[in-house]
This record gives C-alpha cells, sequence and structure tokens, in this order.
C-alpha cells in the first residue's frame, strides 16, 4: 500500500499576506501551548494537594526534565529549519530524507537520555537542594527518564508537521492530553478502580501515557504528509552529511533551550538556599508566568516556521516583515497584561498553596515579573527568526549569557558577598532579560538588513535576479 500524500502548497507561507500567514501558524500554536501549560498547572496544583515538599520536588525536576525536552526541541528546531527550507525551495526529496534520518537521530538520542537520567538524577537532584526531598524526586523524573522516547518522538513528529506550516495538529494533542489529565492526576494520584495510589510517582505516569497517545496520533499525522517516504529503505541508512547538518542546526537550538535548563539549575541553586518554601514559590510562579506569556508563545513558532520557508524562497522581505509584525503583536497582547499581574500576584499563588511564605516569596516575583513579560517575547522572535535563517550560533551565546554568566555573577555578588535577600534574585533576573531583549533584537534586525543589502546588490548587478510576486 503506497503511503497517503497530502499536496503541500509552499506558497501558502511565502506569498499571501504575512498577516494573514502569522495567524495561522500562531493561533493553533498558541491555543496548544495554553493547554500545554495547563496540563501543568493541573500537576502542580495536585502536587499541592499532596504536601510542599511535593510542590519544591516537581519544581526542582523542571531543569532535569528541561534537559530531555530542550534536546528534543532543539533538533526538531533544526530539522523544521531544514525542511522549511527545503520545501520553500520546492525540493520535496530532501525535505523527506532530512525528516527520516531526524527520526533515526531520536531513536539514540532516547536511549542516552534513559541511561543518564536514570544513572545520574540523584547527584544531580542532591547538588540542587533536594536531600531532603530526594525520594519524591526520583519518584517523579525515574518514569519520566525510562520512557522519555514518548517526549521525543512527540517533538520530532511534529517537526515534521511544523515545517508544513500545520500546527493544528499539535495542538490537538495538546488540548485532549491536557483535557485527560484532569481525570488521571487524581485517579493516578490517589488509587481506585483497580490503582494503587503512586503519589507524585502517579503525576509522572498520566505524564507518560498522555504523551504517548499523543505520539501515535502525531505519527499518523506525520505519515500522512508524505515526508516520511523511506524511498525503498534508502532514507534509512545513516546520511552522515545529512545529519551533521541536522546536528549543526538542531545543537545550537538545543544547546540554547539547555541554557534555559542551566539556568534553572543557576536559580534552584541560590533559591534553595532559602528553604523548600522558596522552591515552590518559584516553581509556581514560573507556572503562572507561562500562562501570562502564552498568547505570544504562538509567535515564536510562526517566526521559525514562516522565516524558514520564505529563507528558502529568498523571500527577505516577507522576513522583516515577519520580524516587525510579531514584535507588535506581542507588545499589543502583553503590555495591558502587567497591571493585573501586578494586583493579582497573591491571589494567583494563592490557587496553589495555602502557606503563606510560598504566597508572599511567589508574589514577590511576579511583582517583578509584570515588567518583564516583552523582554521575553523579544529574545524568543529574535532567535527563533535567526535560527529559521540558519544562524542558530547566536542563541548559544545569548542563552549562556542570559541564563548562566550573567545570573551567576549577580546572584553570587547579591546573596553571598552582599547578603541580599531573595528579592535581588528577581530583579537580577529582570535586568539580564532587559539587556537580552536589546541585543537580541538589535542583532536580528541587523542580520535582517544585511542579507537586503546583499540581496540588492546581486540584483543590481545581475537583473535576471526576480522576486516573485505576493498573491492578492
Amino acid at each position: 500500500m503506497s503511503t497517503p500524500t497530502i499536496p503541500i502548497d509552499t506558497t501558502d507561507l511565502t506569498t499571501r499576506p504575512v498577516r494573514d500567514v502569522i495567524r495561522q501558524v500562531a493561533i493553533p500554536a498558541s491555543v496548544g501551548f495554553f493547554f500545554h501549560t495547563m496540563f501543568n498547572v493541573v500537576d502542580t496544583w495536585w502536587a499541592g494537594r499532596i504536601d510542599t515538599e511535593a510542590v519544591a520536588a516537581l519544581a526542582l525536576s523542571l531543569p532535569v526534565y528541561f534537559i530531555i525536552t530542550s534536546l528534543a526541541s532543539g533538533i526538531a528546531t533544526g530539522a523544521t529549519a531544514l525542511m522549511g527550507a527545503a520545501l520553500g525551495g520546492r525540493d520535496r526529496e530532501q525535505a523527506s530524507l532530512v525528516a527520516v534520518q531526524m527520526l533515526g537521530f531520536g531513536v539514540a538520542l532516547s536511549a542516552l537520555l534513559a541511561w543518564l537520567g536514570l544513572s545520574f538524577a540523584p547527584p544531580v537532584f542532591a547538588w540542587l537542594g533536594g536531600g531532603e526531598y530526594l525520594e519524591k524526586c526520583l519518584a517523579y523524573m525515574n518514569p519520566i527518564f525510562a520512557c522519555n522516547a514518548a517526549s521525543v518522538f512527540l517533538y520530532l513528529f511534529n517537526s515534521v508537521l511544523q515545517s508544513r506550516g500545520d500546527t493544528k495538529s499539535f495542538r490537538n494533542v495538546l488540548v485532549v492530553t491536557a483535557l485527560l489529565n484532569v481525570a488521571l492526576d487524581p485517579w493516578f494520584i490517589l488509587g481506585g478502580f483497580g490503582l494503587p495510589a503512586m503519589g507524585i510517582a502517579g503525576v509522572a505516569w498520566a505524564t507518560v501515557l498522555l504523551q504517548a497517545g499523543g505520539c501515535v496520533y502525531l505519527a499518523i499525522k506525520a505519515r500522512q504528509t508524505g515526508l516520511l517516504k523511506t524511498n525503498r529503505g534508502k532514507n534509512l541508512i545513516p546520511r552522515p552529511a545529512v545529519i551533521a547538518e541536522i546536528a549543526h542546526q538542531g545543537f545550537p537550538a538545543s544547546l540554547n533551550f539547555m541554557t534555559i535548563a542551566l539556568g534553572f539549575f543557576v536559580i534552584f541553586r541560590f533559591v534553595g538556599r532559602f528553604g523548600p518554601e522558596a522552591t515552590a514559590a518559584y516553581g509556581i510562579a514560573t507556572r503562572i508566568d507561562q500562562i501570562i506569556l502564552l498568547p505570544t508563545i504562538g509567535l515564536n513558532v510562526a517566526s521559525l516556521t514562516i522565516t524558514a520557508q520564505n529563507y528558502g524562497a529568498n523571500r527577505l522581505d516577507r522576513i522583516h516583515e515577519t520580524f516587525r509584525t510579531n514584535l507588535k503583536y506581542g507588545a499589543a497582547v502583553l503590555l495591558p497584561l502587567c497591571v493585573p499581574l501586578l494586583i493579582l500576584a497573591r491571589p494567583l499563588m494563592s490557587v496553589f498553596t495555602d502557606d503563606p511564605s510560598v504566597i508572599a516569596i511567589g508574589a514577590g516575583y511576579l511583582h517583578v515579573d509584570a515588567f518583564t513579560l516583552f523582554g521575553y517575547v523579544v529574545i524568543f522572535v529574535s532567535t527563533s527568526a535567526l535560527q529559521g535563517m540558519k544562524r542558530p550560533m547566536f542563541a548559544i551565546w545569548m542563552g549562556l549569557g542570559r541564563q548562566v554568566v550573567a545570573p551567576l555573577a549577580l546572584f553570587t555578588l547579591f546573596t553571598t558577598v552582599m547578603g541580599f535577600g531573595i528579592l535581588s534574585l528577581w530583579l537580577s533576573v529582570a535586568a539580564i532579560v532587559w539587556c537580552a531583549a536589546c541585543v537580541a533584537f538589535w542583532y536580528a534586525r541587523r542580520t535582517i538588513m544585511a542579507l537586503e543589502r546583499q540581496q540588492s546588490a546581486d540584483r543590481a548587478s545581475n537583473p535576471a535576479i526576480a522576486i516573485p510576486a505576493d498573491s492578492d
């Protein structure tokens, strides 16, 4: 039986009005990530019903879990850029080869992550300050590590779909799994209907089960694109050149995401010195932070996908317009939310915990965070645009500086040397984000304008070069 295919209209993202294609890609992605975040919020809420240590364990597991998603998402991001450029250049065979080689890459990655996680998680959690509740940290993370393939391939199958501008399929997975998680979390945590009570481990097993189901659905959708062709087995043979190109594009993206994980390690290392209440507060506050940022998450996806296809089609004018429009949309959505976040910080924290210390510390973070939100949008849209133009290295240096070097320096100065309290950590984060946002915006804009100048020079020297006209 031949593989069913869906015709790919590559002109859809390279000729239609930019505002239309941004909405086409960004809105389903934002809806999907809303439910993804609510999935995590439900996990946090139920952990809070166990005890404060369970919330702290879930929060402390975040940077460790982020390693898995960083590597998977990075490879997926790099492959999306390559497949998108190939599709934009109407080279379907190359896009198919990249897709199949990416999946082979994922098999090796998930096996490595399982071994590393199960072997080295205990000392990592102990170093982060989770010694008092190490058992709960491991109860949550061991199932995640053992079954990490479900998480990895969720990203990889979605990469195939996203390269075509399809963000609706992943949205469907995130919506359905988030809704099912509302029922599975209490069932797996408390037990019943033939299941024993599993406590915090139940949160992990519910996640694994739902991600596995999502993988099956996305695998079917990815196969229907026709991009998973094995070409009579030829595409299954490892191609060092293709794998190297995926690694060249993907590992910088992975390292960028990894710097976020390293940043969590750094901040939890310092936050943990203020006790488990501080760790729990930061974990809850970051969930609230994610909810506030949700309407703009799709802009990052749109920036990568639309930029990649238009870069392949040599439509630099549309890349510039996409960059500007994404930032305008981000400002229009987030800036009005600053005041409500300032006013509702304590009530929002109290939804997840009744511990007054946790509420007070978390509210302090959110009060500072209200002035930082748009800075994140500038950073993410800028780095996504650069990745779409096959310039991923900037994200690494930006991530290392923003997530590791600057926080280590400022946190040590303010808390260790000068003896300031936890508020100094939040203020340091805000200052770092805005400095990074200014640098990211400047570099992305400079790169786009340099490419436009080069294109104009090439066109002047060779009048035969033309830009395709936009469709009406």
